[in-house]
């Protein structure tokens, strides 16, 4: 792997390339996409990943405080618990050895008697809403940390808001597009990660976003390449209001 911008440098340190800045909440997307902008091939995002984006993935796994994805990711993507790594031992000094899992769900369609509720080293958090079926709720309840965020539909903002009173600031969406969608539309992304992949899908996939607009400005921060596949940073400019809230959360 190798560095091509803002400068060039070969087998860069993908953990501090990935580091997430000191001192402040901080809210990472990272998606794979195909260079015709295809979030998932057949149905899933594997097909479109790399060696590369595979060491990356796991690093910013163990970089970060929590790992956040929707249901359906959860399901398609057949999440388990997180295994433990030894290369993660001085990137999560003084945090437990896995980061925990958030599903984001309003219907709570999940298998809560599966590995990802009954073996998970980090307990797992499930993020609901009031409108959420009453006897799931109580089941949810038991299986792990429940967070009950907004009435109709799931408060992103408030949800973020129970991590952050968690400790967990340094946040790692892992989508899917309409998860991303609408952290975007709440003005909740400081980062997009998107590994971009060499290939032509077409058809039906989604993009990396799919539903609410939003209108984010990103600055491109760094690039690095392997194999053809380019591993994109993008980051948002805080505004100083911006910064001294999330600070203050944090």
């Amino acid at each position: 792997m190798r560095r091509i911008y803002p400068d060039i440098q070969d087998n860069p340190d993908i953990a501090q390339a990935y580091a997430y800045p000191e001192g402040r909440a901080w809210l990472r997307l990272n998606m794979v996409a195909s260079a015709d902008g295809a979030a998932w091939l057949d149905g899933r995002s594997r097909g479109l990943s790399s060696q590369g984006d595979r060491r990356i993935f796991q690093t910013m796994r163990g970089l970060t405080d929590v790992i956040v994805a929707g249901a359906a990711t959860v399901r398609k993507e057949g999440y388990g618990p997180v295994p433990p790594h030894e290369a993660w031992a001085e990137l999560r000094e003084g945090r437990p050895e896995v980061p925990p899992i958030a599903v984001i769900t309003r219907s709570l369609d999940l298998d809560l008697d599966g590995e990802l509720f009954t073996d998970a080293p980090s307990r797992t958090i499930v993020i609901t809403c009031e409108a959420a079926p009453h006897e799931r709720r109580k089941l949810a309840a038991r299986r792990s940390d429940l967070i009950v965020a907004g009435e109709e539909s799931v408060d992103l903002r408030r949800a973020v808001a129970e991590l952050h009173d968690r400790g967990l600031t340094r946040v790692l969406c892992e989508g899917g597009p309409r998860v991303n969608a609408q952290l975007s539309a709440c003005d909740l992304v400081d980062e997009l990660c998107l590994s971009i992949s060499p290939m032509l899908v077409g058809g039906g996939a989604a993009r990396i976003q799919n539903g609410e607009p939003a209108h984010l400005t990103l600055d491109l921060s760094q690039v690095l390449e392997e194999e053809g596949v380019l591993f994109c940073k993008y980051t948002r400019e805080q505004s100083n209001d911006r910064a001294d809230d999330d600070t203050a959360s944090s």
